[in-house]
């Protein structure tokens, strides 16, 4: 019975601890860690967030390995990256051992893409492979890919449910299984999972995607709690749940008109800044804006009454329905112009 007490003080101090360190990075910025030349694979890289996270990857000399299922897209952000690397590409003088100052060979631009279906895991494995012969072992990993349908559940046909589920979910299962092994080996990595505030709190209309980035966080921490559990503390885990984006995915998504002001969507290239400024410090988690941690924490102890009372006072309750109407618009007009 003491060891048992003795432990449990202990585990109370290592919490209060936790809980110091936390703050104290409120505090004390962390020094970013650096990804020169490190290979960071991006699923979904020909647009939107992971365009964004490719070019942020290429500021900080990452070798870039681009995954997506548009070859033209996905060659255009590689020219975008190849920009970039043109831009660093300048050679630079440091002090020499004797006085002097000797010259650093210029950076050496590298970014490799891929044609892949990441909702094909035979497409996955293969691409995984070849990844590996052609330009080596994978370092940092970003599972950024993600589909909506846009359609009410009884409206929605079985294939683009399962096309959401795989793509937004089942998908990180095979990207991990097919570079984690070698990040075991090493011990060393990080397997960056990009969710969505809809994973942590739903909304009606999207049960499809809610429950595939409901799925997608889920997996995120049993893999990250299964890493501490084998003591592989080289291998970091980071999950970034952004607030709605205005990529145009979900083009028309509005809350209440009075409150919009205060919760605009938010801009991709500040999502992208924030989610980079996590993974380079090795943060578990990213929620922005800030008040997404706070409706996850009111959704954890309320009712579900009082939570749905919240959600009409915002207008959260309906907010996809603008937006499922303009899909719904926009695939009947296709169905007149094709004489469908």
């Amino acid at each position: 019975m003491m060891i048992i007490l003795a432990e449990f003080f202990v585990v109370i101090l290592k919490v209060l601890w936790a809980f110091v360190t936390a703050g104290a990075k409120w505090v004390v910025r962390p020094k970013e860690k650096s990804v020169a030349g490190q290979v960071c694979v991006i699923t979904g890289a020909g647009s939107g967030l992971g365009r964004l996270f490719a070019k942020e990857f290429a500021r900080r000399r990452a070798i870039l390995v681009l995954w997506d299922i548009n070859s033209q897209s996905n060659e255009e952000t590689a020219e975008m990256v190849r920009q970039i690397y043109h831009e660093l590409d300048t050679p630079i003088t440091k002090d020499g051992p004797v006085g002097g100052v000797e010259e650093v060979p210029p950076f050496q631009p590298q970014v490799y893409t891929y044609v892949c279906d990441v909702g094909k895991r035979e497409s996955v494995y293969s691409t995984a492979e070849k990844v590996r012969r052609e330009v080596g072992e994978v370092d940092i990993l970003i599972n950024n890919a993600g589909v909506v349908s846009g359609h009410h559940l009884l409206e929605c046909p079985d294939e683009l449910i399962e096309r959401t589920m795989v793509v937004n979910c089942h998908a990180h299962f095979w990207t991990t299984k097919a570079f984690l092994p070698k990040m075991l080996e090493l011990n060393h990595g990080h397997i960056v999972t990009v969710a969505s505030s809809l994973g942590l709190f739903s909304t009606a209309g999207v049960e499809d995607y809610c429950a595939s980035k409901f799925g997608a966080i889920g997996f995120h921490e049993s893999l990250s709690h299964e890493l501490k559990a084998s003591e592989k503390d080289g291998i970091n885990m980071t999950l970034v749940c952004p607030y709605l984006v205005d990529t145009g995915m979900f083009k028309g998504c509005r809350i209440r008109k009075e409150i919009e002001p205060f919760l605009p969507p938010l801009k991709p290239e500040f999502c992208v800044k924030q989610a980079m400024r996590a993974i380079l410090t090795d943060q578990p988690m990213i929620c922005t804006p800030r008040i997404v941690y706070m409706v996850n924490f009111m959704k954890s102890i309320l009712p579900f009454e009082a939570i749905v009372c919240m959600y009409r006072f915002l207008g959260a309750d309906k907010c996809m329905y603008p937006f499922l109407a303009q899909r719904k618009e926009a695939m009947n007009n296709n169905e007149a112009k094709n004489g469908i």
